[in-house]
């Protein structure tokens, strides 16, 4: 890499300050910020005295969200429940499922899968003592999963290269199993495969399309909070789908959820207070918040992907490439994906909290986009009326600090 006249090698240290985006040469030295520090104590203790603005935090794993409650969250914003399908130990089950045309199959693997969300779910509400856990259901479409498709190819052809030349039979018998794995799961990559996957079929799209893939989902989450319940720690669940566009999709989704989730009680003779939502994150969507409302208790805005769709651009394919020409070249006065972008993604935003209050009074609405961690962002959600932001827990501390600082703002701007 050259920069000006220094020319930085592979393998030499370079140090990033993410916040500020400059980057040093050479290894600085770092160190673990200390949250128990009393005069930081005191001063997070002065701001949420002033905030009016919740601050949760986005957790996929217990031990995040321990880190999220040290550091003064008042909840989980956002548990991503797909991460938990990337663990070595479970991505066969998912790639099973996805692999199969057989529904008996699929059962199977969704059944295999099943403990360990209950498992992941119940950690995170025993963590969590009683404050609110958003579990978004699974979000990215199917073939995130799959290996890369070009690496499959690429990885084929090698494969039949090597069969070629095998003269061992043992040899040749492992080479050819492996060929036919790798050429089901190009197949399948290969059907999976969109031209725009981040608008295809994902989110409430795919829930629809496999239901018993966001069935066994809620199984899980309403089976752990019972677990929890009985062991006498208090659980508040709130079931999140994500992408909704129309609000027939939140209809026929939220129905199959609901009865199992109910079945699910029945079963244990547990009664939970829980909620379903959704996830705004597309401009129709914010357009018709007020139908929306009408059959959900919460809006989280998706402040990534709703950027992306009011901005027509691809986060990736932008950042890397013409973004920080438009930034520097005036164009554009910030990154958006960084900063909430106020005129366009903003005026949505304040339409849909106000339309979906119309409808719902008290309607608990957040944003769990990574604009939740951002100062001038926070100050954005204070104005528009937003319950809460939700953010990495490390930005737990500064967004209680922002949310005091819009609150004080607000007040010295108000006549007396």
């Amino acid at each position: 890499m050259i920069v000006g006249e220094r020319t930085i090698h592979e393998g030499e240290w370079i140090s990033i300050d993410g916040t500020a985006g400059i980057v040093y040469e050479g290894q600085l030295a770092t160190m673990v910020p200390d949250i128990k520090d009393s005069w930081l104590i005191k001063l997070l203790s002065w701001a949420d005295d002033f905030r009016t603005l919740g601050v949760r935090a986005n957790a996929d794993y217990p031990r995040d969200a321990q880190r999220a409650l040290d550091y003064g969250a008042e909840g989980i914003g956002l548990c991503r429940s797909e991460h938990m399908f990337f663990e070595t130990d479970r991505l066969p089950h998912v790639q099973k499922m996805i692999m199969t045309d057989f529904p008996v199959e699929r059962r199977e693997a969704l059944a295999a899968l099943l403990p360990y969300q209950r498992a992941d779910f119940a950690g995170l509400f025993r963590v969590m003592g009683g404050r609110p856990v958003i579990i978004r259901l699974i979000d990215p479409p199917l073939h995130e999963f799959l290996p890369d498709l070009v690496e499959l190819v690429s990885e084929l052809a090698d494969l039949k290269i090597r069969l070629k030349h095998a003269r061992d039979m043992a040899a040749i018998d492992a080479l050819l199993s492996e060929i036919r794995q790798k050429e089901q799961l190009r197949k399948r990559a290969q059907s999976l495969r969109e031209a725009n996957p981040m608008l295809g079929l994902r989110g409430v799209r795919l829930g629809i399309y496999i239901p018993e893939l966001t069935t066994m989902q809620v199984r899980a989450i309403f089976e752990a909070a019972c677990m929890v319940t009985k062991e006498g720690t208090p659980v508040q669940p709130e079931i999140m789908i994500p992408l909704t566009s129309h609000v027939n999709e939140l209809i026929r989704q939220r129905d199959v959820l609901e009865a199992e989730a109910k079945t699910v009680m029945t079963e244990q003779d547990v009664d939970i207070a829980y909620q379903f939502g959704t996830m705004i994150e597309l401009p129709r969507a914010a357009l018709t918040a007020d139908r929306i409302a009408e059959h959900a208790e919460f809006f989280s805005f998706g402040t990534n992907d709703l950027t992306q769709t009011t901005f027509g651009i691809s986060r990736d394919d932008a950042e890397s490439g013409f973004l920080v020409e438009y930034m520097e070249g005036g164009i554009l006065p910030a990154n958006p994906f960084a900063t909430l972008d106020r005129d366009g993604v903003g005026q949505l935003i304040d339409m849909a909290v106000k339309k979906g209050r119309s409808t719902k009074p008290g309607l608990e609405c957040g944003i769990c986009g990574e604009h939740g961690g951002d100062p001038q962002s926070i100050a954005l959600c204070h104005e528009l009326g937003l319950t809460y932001v939700s953010c990495s827990p490390f930005r737990v501390p500064i967004a209680r600090l922002a949310a005091a600082h819009a609150a004080l703002r607000e007040k010295e701007q108000k006549p007396v």
